[in-house]
């Protein structure tokens, strides 16, 4: 077990995720303290080079399988990805890309699944640090000419931290993902039935298939066995 000091870690990510804070933050400014909860997106430039692949994950889950059974997924990566995902199974997507679907209604970008962009949910993270830093795509669209240029392309402006920029980019250029089967990262939350989106809710929120991991996010109970 190795202890990584958080006060260290937001050091190095600081100057990393500083640009891209004021677009995914729920903040109004760029908080030094905020730079953690963009971990995941510069994750390969700050971990020894001898760590090729990581599993990152929230508290707030229930696992019903063994978590090993996940680093299998990494193996099924097409060519070109550099991280394994969830979609997000709320409209939140389909709310903050309101002005980019009216200026584009043949959009996919928001639409529920199968054939839309939903967005991701970054409850669930495979990290694959090593095609993390051989991307070059990557590692461009972490510059913050280019975070600028994506968030003015669709009127971004969110506040769920690394989730945001991985489901921007991912509308852009949805190669560098891996998108895991819903089962793996099980969301309970259902908020936005209850905020203007019930007649939609369900095509975002439905999950065939044996549950691996239950995400009990917005503070909702996860299932007793």
């Amino acid at each position: 077990v190795i202890v990584h000091d958080v006060n260290e870690l937001t050091e190095k990510l600081f100057p990393i995720v500083e640009a891209m804070q004021k677009h995914f933050s729920a903040g109004s400014g760029t908080y030094y303290s905020d730079s953690i909860f963009f971990l995941s997106v510069a994750m390969h430039r700050i971990m020894p080079k001898e760590i090729t692949q990581i599993i990152q994950v929230d508290l707030d889950l229930k696992y019903k399988t063994n978590i090993r059974d996940l680093f299998d997924e990494f193996d099924n990566f097409p060519e070109g990805a550099v991280i394994g995902i969830a979609r997000e199974m709320q409209p939140v997507y389909r709310h903050t890309f309101w002005q980019y679907r009216r200026e584009n209604p043949q959009t996919k970008v928001g639409d529920p699944p199968p054939d839309g962009l939903p967005g991701f949910n970054s409850g669930v993270l495979l990290l694959n640090l090593e095609a993390m830093r051989q991307s070059k795509l990557y590692n461009q669209l972490l510059e913050p000419a280019m975070v600028q240029k994506l968030t003015e392309k669709y009127h971004f402006k969110g506040h769920l931290g690394d989730q945001d920029f991985f489901t921007m980019v991912g509308m852009e250029h949805p190669e560098l993902f891996h998108v895991l089967d819903c089962t793996w990262n099980r969301q309970l939350c259902t908020w936005w039935r209850d905020h203007g989106y019930s007649d939609v809710f369900d095509q975002y929120f439905q999950c065939e298939g044996e549950v691996k991991i239950y995400h009990g996010n917005c503070n909702t109970p996860i299932p007793e066995d």
